[in-house]
């Protein structure tokens, strides 16, 4: 019973690697029903998982669920604890919390870029994530976890995407990377703005008046010249007036 159970887990997984790109670790979405079902049946979720699905597994849950187990008192804290243990991922809902169910939906309701698996004991979540294609389904059942087969919302997507009809989005995220490793296609997170160059006035020092050149105050060498020959000119007159007063 065991190895016909792993097979058919193995078949499911196959089909969802294959088709939507889910890949190790697998990244199991849980709520608090689910954890109340494993703490009721005494399953080892963090042993016994791995081994079901034959790969590395990522236990997480969000911060509604958290919240909604605290709410819901001791009767749970059994699921409480188990779900503290678990990684969290964050969740749109950062200022109004929403319950559980409605937490988890969200996390796979935009074509499940992530590749979480849910995993719920609530019929409601079931049925909505059943209408998702591409969203693996765990739940538990008589203490033992079982992966849900694809449902024919899921299966009907891959035909249409076998036909031609549609893109999954596997292959759109595999187009998506080809065009920014060849960069036909700008990466967001590596787009930068181009800082404009802003118009600047004048520069305010070459608005200054310009000084004027401080004259030199060194007299020229023609000047020097010139006063020169006033002085020998003084000397030469003076000396005739004196030799024409001693010879009258």
């Amino acid at each position: 019973m065991k190895i016909t159970r792993q097979k058919h887990a193995k078949k499911h997984l196959g089909f969802f690697r294959n088709n939507f790109g889910v890949r190790e670790p697998y990244q199991i979405l849980l709520d608090g029903t689910f954890c109340q079902a494993a703490l009721q049946g005494r399953i080892q979720l963090r042993e016994q998982l791995p081994r079901y699905l034959m790969g590395e597994t990522q236990l997480c849950t969000t911060r509604c669920v958290l919240k909604e187990l605290e709410t819901l008192g001791k009767d749970l804290y059994g699921a409480k604890l188990i779900a503290q243990k678990c990684q969290v991922r964050n969740c749109p809902h950062f200022k109004n919390a929403v319950s559980g169910s409605d937490c988890l939906f969200s996390m796979v309701e935009e074509g499940n870029p992530h590749h979480y698996f849910v995993a719920s004991q609530d019929q409601n979540l079931s049925m909505k994530v059943k209408k998702k294609p591409g969203v693996p389904l765990m739940f538990i059942i008589q203490n033992t976890i079982v992966l849900d087969k694809p449902s024919p919302k899921t299966i009907a997507y891959v035909k249409a995407v076998e036909s031609g009809q549609l893109v999954s989005v596997h292959e759109k995220q595999s187009i998506k990377q080809l065009k920014e490793e060849q960069g036909l296609v700008n990466n967001p997170e590596q787009r930068r703005r181009k800082k404009r160059k802003k118009i600047s006035g004048p520069n305010p020092l070459s608005c200054l008046k310009k000084k004027k050149k401080a004259q030199d105050t060194k007299p020229s060498a023609s000047e020097k010249k010139r006063k020169r020959k006033r002085i020998r000119n003084r000397s030469t007159s003076k000396v005739l007036s004196e030799k024409q007063n001693a010879e009258g």
